[in-house]
């Protein structure tokens, strides 16, 4: 990790220290709106439309937590932040909650003082190049210009993974997807490398995608996940159950198409709990009985929320695999609501 990283990490630090504070949830209900971070244009995970609406897998999280605590999925002003800016945003408190396909790690974790509440996607670092190149392994990539964002751990894995084969490469620094992506297509790097679901959904905007290949080495481990600021625990708690609420709608079959029906009640009792009408769930979040019930209605619950916007008959194209419930084999997998 190069000085200036260092001394990011050292400042992120200190903000993440002086920016927690214990009621985020009376700051976002006072405003009337959650202010999301999320990355700045990343086809199929979070991109504006034509309108300006925002949508995509990450952008769903944020729409779920503004349902579950305002009732409403689109009070959130979403705030475009790169590999560089994110933490800052988040610690400083200028977002409520950070959705940017971003890697939990030991140090964002204890270093940097953010509270990941979970995983929505497992990832991995992969390579894209252009046919043409002739590559099919990364490990014939032995002095090939790489583009690579700044300020994320691909830049650390990259280099990790150069050094362990015995080849070298040189870096090309870019902010942004989309600069990675005008760069790339200009030519001025042989390579893109970055986390594999962001290297499909680049692909898939590329007038040619057919042009370019996915290498298959996938050479880290990248669970991605929302995160929140370390010193507020009541609001970590909101933004981890909202997430789990889409994921045991899945595990237990509540869908858009058939929640209204099971919020009047059904035998399950833990479906009742989930949707509100047994238990105290909500009162216990300091949220109404209906939270999780609006969190899911936001968008749908994980697996269509997943298919909508990522999945195999969308252009990203991605199949479940590790994104799977547990019950199929997969690694999602929410405690109970009990």
């Amino acid at each position: 990790m190069n000085k200036s990283v260092i001394l990011s990490a050292a400042a992120v630090a200190c903000l993440s220290a002086v920016g927690a504070s214990a009621g985020t949830l009376d700051d976002v209900k006072a405003r009337g709106k959650l202010s999301c971070g999320v990355a700045s244009g990343l086809v199929g995970f979070a991109t504006p439309d034509a309108n300006g609406e925002w949508g995509g897998f990450d952008v769903s999280v944020c729409r779920a937590v503004a349902a579950a605590v305002l009732g409403d999925p689109k009070a959130v002003d979403f705030v475009p932040t790169t590999g560089k800016t994110r933490f800052t945003a988040l610690a400083s408190g200028e977002i409520d909650m950070l959705a940017r396909n971003t890697t939990w790690t030991f140090s964002r974790d204890v270093d940097l003082k953010f509270t990941f509440v979970g995983v929505n996607y497992y990832d991995g670092q992969g390579f894209m190049v252009p046919k043409e190149l002739g590559v099919s392994s990364a490990k014939e990539l032995d002095g090939a210009t790489v583009c690579i964002q700044t300020g994320t751990t691909t830049e650390l894995n990259l280099a990790d993974f150069f050094r362990t084969n015995g080849i070298s490469y040189e870096p090309v620094p870019i902010e942004t997807n989309a600069e990675a992506q005008q760069q790339y297509l200009a030519g001025a790097c042989d390579v893109y490398t970055t986390d594999a679901s962001g290297l499909a959904a680049t692909r898939a905007a590329f007038e040619n995608p057919g042009d370019h290949t996915l290498l298959p080495e996938i050479i880290s481990k990248e669970p991605l996940g929302p995160l929140v600021r370390h010193g507020d625990n009541e609001w970590g708690d909101i933004v981890r159950w909202s997430l789990n609420a889409l994921i045991t709608a899945e595990e237990l079959g509540v869908t858009s198409a058939n929640i209204a029906e099971m919020g009047a009640g059904t035998e399950n009792p833990e479906i009742n709990r989930l949707l509100g009408t047994e238990g105290n769930l909500g009162e216990m979040l300091g949220l109404s009985a209906d939270w999780a019930k609006n969190a899911i209605m936001a968008g749908g619950n994980y697996g269509e929320v997943f298919e909508k916007n990522i999945g195999e008959n969308t252009p990203i194209g991605l199949a479940r695999g590790l994104n799977a419930q547990w019950t199929d084999g997969g690694l999602i997998y929410s405690p109970p609501f009990r």
